[in-house]
């Protein structure tokens, strides 16, 4: 069960990634919370529909149109108190893997996982920070994963997602930064799910003990969590699912 009593009430939450096993779990989460009265859910999947209080939209993250055009509708009511962004790529059928060594490294792949992981996040923040409240605890989660920490890395290998989530690391510190002043009530995090049971990480589970595997709603609901808990003196930091700060 979530608990958002940190906020104020009326909560207008966007989700990006919405189509993805862990967005699916935070729009479910945020649909049984009271505090939360309208929930924005985009993604590259999704036609526009309404479902009780979700709104369902286009946005794909490397279209920085459909990024400005979604930031300018889930703004149209009310400005915004929390955005999730759950989108990230590891795998995928057109050749983008995870190298075993930077003798693997493809320059094309490499930048198909940047613009994804990297340059599509901070495309988000750049178009929907604008949109948050001024006067009230407001807070811009992006997934990461403890795999794009410099200082935890002890084995080597995955050089593209690496790099790609220790760049957003760095992207959502520097943003973090900028808004002290003009926005002192913002707070921005990368946040690091676990291992959780979706497409992202079906080929690598059967490496994973059954306890270390999560599902995607009780991954969400632990983060949904970690974020109220949350205070300005947290923005720029990295959380695990269970509460922990990470260090980049």
């Amino acid at each position: 069960m979530t608990n958002l009593d940190t906020f104020s009430t009326e909560l207008n939450v966007v989700v990006i990634g919405s189509s993805g096993g862990i967005g699916k779990g935070f729009i479910e989460a945020f649909e049984n919370d009271s505090r939360v009265s309208s929930i924005y859910a985009f993604s590259r999947n999704k036609k526009n529909s309404t479902e009780k209080k979700v709104v369902h939209s286009f946005l794909d993250l490397e279209d920085e149109a459909s990024i400005q055009e979604a930031a300018q509708l889930a703004s149209s009511k009310k400005s915004i108190d929390l955005i999730v962004v759950a989108t990230g790529v590891l795998h995928r059928g057109d050749g983008i893997k995870p190298e075993k060594s930077i003798k693997q490294i493809d320059p094309k792949v490499m930048i198909d996982v940047i613009k994804v992981n990297t340059i599509g996040p901070i495309l988000i923040a750049k178009h929907f920070l604008p949109k948050l409240s001024k006067n009230r605890k407001t807070v811009f989660a992006a997934l990461s994963a403890r795999v794009g920490s410099i200082s935890d890395n002890r084995m080597g290998g995955w050089s593209s997602y690496r790099s790609s989530k220790a760049a957003l690391n760095m992207l959502l510190r520097t943003a973090s930064i900028e808004l002290k002043f003009s926005s002192p009530k913002t707070i921005i995090v990368s946040l690091h799910p676990g291992t959780v049971d979706t497409r992202l990480s079906e080929p690598f589970k059967k490496n994973v003990t059954k306890k270390a595997l999560f599902k995607a709603d009780y991954s969400a609901v632990k983060l949904i969590n970690v974020i109220n808990n949350l205070d300005i003196n947290d923005t720029g930091k990295f959380f695990a699912w269970d509460g922990n700060s990470i260090e980049y």
